[in-house]
């Protein structure tokens, strides 16, 4: 679990934030990590490198403003410290069109404030849906997190990770596999536990 420095609560719920928090860890545990899902996620989780900050904003104009803080909060830390940040966001981009939408905000934001080439952002939606996908497929729950949430990763790492992992291309498709194997009956398990496992 993550120390409480890496812990950034903002909405007026310290409750719901930790809730929000406590789950998303379950969920990089039992499904990035633990199937696999992202090679590189191990590492950071081990060492704390992983800031969760949850937001209460309500809007995207208060959501962009978050993400400009978080941005420039990452990219002015020791990447020994502070590898990547996890921007949950409960409260607003609940839809997904919205928030696919709002992603072209967020890399105008990364732009603006020069960091293109040193971050960039993964997309991750509770009912996230590839181009083309039903929203019933299997295949869309590999970007699937329990909140609307924009993950902010160092150009850096992502360089050394895939310069470590050779079939770093291979990633993508090899977790379509992973997930069509499990089915949705073995996605649901993996979640029976989960609240006697906090």
């Amino acid at each position: 679990m993550s120390a409480l420095h890496d812990v950034q609560i903002q909405p007026s719920s310290a409750a719901a934030a930790a809730e929000a928090v406590a789950t998303t860890q379950i969920w990089l545990e039992r499904a990035v990590i633990g199937l696999n899902l992202c090679p590189f996620a191990k590492a950071v989780h081990v060492k704390q490198q992983i800031r969760y900050a949850v937001t209460g904003a309500r809007t995207a104009d208060e959501l962009l403003a978050e993400l400009e803080h978080e941005l420039q909060t990452l990219a002015a830390a020791d990447p020994e410290i502070l590898d990547t940040t996890l921007l949950i966001h409960p409260e607003v981009m609940g839809d997904f069109l919205d928030f696919h939408f709002f992603l072209a905000e967020a890399d105008a934001a990364i732009r603006r404030l020069e960091l293109d080439g040193v971050i960039q952002i993964a997309s991750l939606h509770p009912h996230y849906e590839f181009a083309g996908s039903d929203a019933g497929n299997i295949d869309n729950f590999t970007n699937r997190a329990p909140y609307p949430t924009l993950h902010l990763l160092r150009e850096s790492s992502i360089d050394r990770a895939v310069a470590a992992f050779p079939d770093a291309a291979d990633i993508f498709e090899r977790n379509i596999e992973t997930l069509r194997r499990l089915g949705h009956e073995g996605w649901r398990r993996l979640w029976l536990d989960d609240k006697a496992q906090r």
